[in-house]
């Protein structure tokens, strides 16, 4: 404990030094050191804000646009690279020799090539290869796919629409409980009941159903062609199609190995005891091998969601205005605030690393092997 003691003590004292070393200095140069500077203008524009934003508005605010930019990548990202590996992993252990070289050609090609061309590799594709507004690719008229991005509706809420939220809220956890309810019996009598079915009923239902009942308090903005280019909807620019695609793909190929890994874990006497209950392949593969590969693949699929999350900072490459390139790039250089926006930069993404490391440490503690 002494030791211990000792220890932090000296840690906390080099970082005291550090810290007030560098604000003397600064303030010898003349350079205060503060973040009121986050309450001026921003004077610049952003392409892609999903909240409301002008050239007007702070650069607190840039900072928040950019955030939520770059948790939308993220969260995009994670899913489609989750997909993409589990799916080239399964494949990888195919007994199909084409399938197999197949997704053997896709992982070994794509992860040992630099994620940065990537990047530019598929925003030269997509504003190369798609056409311009003018001949966009439309379904039905509600979405367009053009080289200036994808457009959708976007719906305008009415203030009753909480009541809808709520529901869906309500519905959720009444599917959770509903499942464990399930999983109990099953254990108790062996009765399986219809999870799958009820839940889906319950989430999709309940809510439609409140939605009617309350007058349908939402509309869609639909994106209409206007002079040179589309107005209204929302939309999602090339370089965030680009950016998502490029890190969801180059993760993947990780991924993808790390659950081949997984299932070569689980003993193949598994697969034969579930062949010869007559349980078939697929729900060997679903219900029997990967949940117990789960557990070997979670670990290190939490490192490869911290890599997507931060290989996100390569944004700027294709000019997609995440956090670095809004607080860390344009409104650093347009206050001489270095440090400051660094600061802010370097938190922001330690705290989004921290979360999703909790969220999936917390996920691979419930599925882990508990010893009796």
């Amino acid at each position: 404990m002494i030791i211990q003691i000792i220890v932090v003590i000296i840690v906390l004292s080099l970082l005291g030094f550090f810290i007030r070393n560098t604000v003397n200095n600064l303030e010898a140069l003349g350079a205060e050191v503060g973040y009121g500077f986050l309450f001026n203008p921003s004077n610049y524009d952003i392409n892609q804000h999903l909240i409301e934003y002008s050239s007007r508005s702070t650069h607190l605010r840039a900072t928040m646009v950019g955030l939520i930019n770059t948790g939308l990548v993220a969260v995009v990202g994670i899913v489609l690279a989750t997909l993409i590996g589990f799916v080239a992993g399964v494949l990888r252990l195919s007994s199909n020799f084409l399938v197999n070289r197949l997704a053997y050609i896709f992982v070994e090609f794509t992860r040992n090539v630099p994620v940065l061309l990537w990047i530019l590799l598929w925003h030269g594709v997509l504003i190369h290869s798609l056409p311009h507004p003018r001949q966009a690719i439309t379904i039905y008229d509600v979405t367009f796919l053009a080289n200036r991005g994808f457009y959708v509706p976007k719906p305008l809420l009415d203030p009753l629409f909480w009541l809808v939220a709520i529901a869906a809220v309500v519905a959720i956890i009444g599917a959770v409980i509903f499942s464990k309810y399930a999983k109990r019996k099953q254990e108790l009598t062996g009765e399986q009941l219809p999870v799958i079915w009820i839940n889906s009923a319950l989430i999709v239902f309940v809510p439609l159903l409140v939605f009617w009942l309350t007058g349908t308090p939402a509309t869609l903005e639909m994106p209409v062609f206007e002079g040179f280019n589309f107005k209204g909807g929302i939309v999602l620019s090339p370089e965030f199609i680009a950016l998502t695609l490029a890190l969801a793909v180059y993760t993947g190929a990780f991924i993808a190995e790390i659950v081949r890994a997984g299932i070569l874990s689980v003993s193949h006497g598994q697969t034969e005891a579930a062949y010869a209950l007559g349980v078939k392949p697929s729900w060997t593969m679903r219900l029997v091998i990967l949940p117990q590969a789960l557990r070997v693949v979670v670990p290190p699929m939490i490192s490869q969601y911290l890599n997507l999350t931060k290989n996100s900072s390569l944004a700027i490459a294709v000019g997609y205005m995440d956090v670095v390139a809004t607080i860390g790039g344009i409104s650093l250089n347009q206050t001489g605030r270095a440090l400051e926006c660094m600061s802010i930069v370097l938190l922001i993404y330690l705290c989004l690393s921290l979360s999703i490391s909790a969220f999936m440490n917390f996920y691979n503690k419930r599925i882990s092997l508990v010893e009796r």
